[in-house]
C-alpha cells in the first residue's frame, strides 16, 4: 500500500491528469468539464484504492466537482489525513 492520500496529493494526481500545476487544479471545477473522461476516472480511483480509499467510478462520477470527490475520499479512507481539507 502508498502512503496515505493527502490533499495535497489529491490535487498532485489531478494535475497530472489535467496538465496543470496542482496550484492550478480549480477544486469547484466539474472533473468532466475540466477534461476527465471516464478512463482517466477509473485510473484516478484504482490509484486512490492502491493508497486505502475504497471509492468506486461511480461514486465519483456521480460527484459535480473536485471538491466533492475530496469530501468522498476523504471520508472513505483509513489512512487519509483529514485535517487536510
Amino acid at each position: 500500500m502508498s502512503d496515505p492520500l493527502t490533499l495535497a496529493g489529491f490535487r498532485a494526481d489531478l494535475a497530472e491528469f489535467l496538465h496543470q500545476r496542482p496550484e492550478e487544479v480549480d477544486l469547484e471545477e466539474n472533473p468532466l468539464y475540466a477534461g476527465l473522461d471516464s478512463l482517466r476516472i477509473v485510473t484516478l480511483a484504482e490509484r486512490w484504492r492502491a493508497t486505502g480509499v475504497e471509492v468506486s467510478f461511480i461514486e465519483l462520477a456521480e460527484c459535480t466537482s473536485f471538491a466533492q470527490w475530496w469530501q468522498l475520499l476523504s471520508g472513505h479512507t483509513t489512512g487519509a489525513t483529514r485535517g487536510d481539507t
